[in-house]
């Protein structure tokens, strides 16, 4: 029986700003300078209506998170782009108390009740002075879902503001590859990137694609294929460097933590995988 012939499935990666964290916790946001197999595979999944925590409901038809894995990684970096880091500041200052506060929120009414009777005495709400109240109260931070009403609620309400910094890279472009011998597999994926079931972004919400995701299908194994393709618009002159997935006994290869393994909000997993950087010389115009 011969063997089925490889193609490679190609995902067009170009954004104002990107970002492609392996250690990113909590309010410290890094990145590398090119896309993980982990956010590519995320985007993959999402596209398919991939629920997070593998929930199904009935009528969900979306792939197990292992197929998408399973398949071969490679990435090439036609414009590598400028990594920057954005210094962010969440939830500071001091913000008035207003009627809504005290009704929705009983302990911020019992709390504010001596203030408020005093300040208002028999006349409905009205704007009140109190450096006590503007003390306590600030802007809500770490909103989330109550577990048991799925009312939105704040986790602090204090008035010091949460301070992060993120990492970037701006004006890049990156042409991602998946190859696998099932194209129907493949043609599936690309029907879902044409018309995706969930919102795309390239590594965080605020990096929205400015190009279609999808770049075609191409006969071949990926490395044929990501050398063979033309540059984007605006890249580099060849070489080009890219990171392809290969067996661990391969020479002149190192390992990466970005195996996606569980994507569940509770438990996200990574394992590690084997890639070697090697550098293309891809035609820049359609031949």
């Amino acid at each position: 029986m011969s063997t089925p012939t490889p193609h490679t499935l190609l995902v067009r990666l170009e954004a104002v700003t990107q970002s492609w964290g392996t250690l990113s916790a909590f309010n410290n946001r890094d990145s590398l300078p090119r896309p993980t197999k982990s956010g590519v595979v995320g985007i993959l999944a999402a596209a398919d209506g991939h629920d997070r925590d593998e929930q199904r409901e009935e009528g969900d038809d979306y792939l197990p998170l292992s197929t998408y894995a399973t398949l071969r990684f490679g990435v090439r970096a036609d414009r590598p782009g400028t990594l920057f880091n954005d210094f962010q500041t969440t939830g500071g200052g001091r913000y008035p108390l207003r009627p809504r506060d005290l009704i929705t929120d009983p302990a911020r009414a019992n709390h504010a009740a001596p203030e408020v009777e005093a300040a208002t005495g028999n006349r409905a709400f009205g704007r009140i002075d109190s450096p006590h109240l503007n003390d306590w109260y600030c802007a809500p931070k770490n909103i989330a879902p109550d577990p048991a009403t799925g009312h939105l609620l704040a986790g602090n309400t204090s008035r010091y503001p949460q301070l992060s910094e993120r990492w970037y890279l701006a004006d890049a472009a990156f042409l991602a590859a998946f190859e696998s011998s099932d194209r129907t597999l493949l043609r599936h994926l690309a029907h879902r990137l044409q018309e995706p079931r969930r919102l795309l972004w390239l590594g965080q919400k605020a990096c929205a694609p400015t190009q279609p995701l999808y770049h075609g299908i191409r006969p071949g194994p990926l490395e044929q294929v990501l050398s063979s393709t033309p540059l984007l618009p605006r890249s580099r002159p060849a070489p080009t460097p890219a990171w392809i997935e290969v067996p661990r006994p391969t020479a002149r290869a190192h390992d990466v933590h970005d195996q996606p393994v569980s994507y569940a909000s509770h438990r996200r997993l990574r394992a590690p995988r084997w890639e070697e950087r090697v550098s293309l010389h891809p035609p820049t115009e359609q031949p």
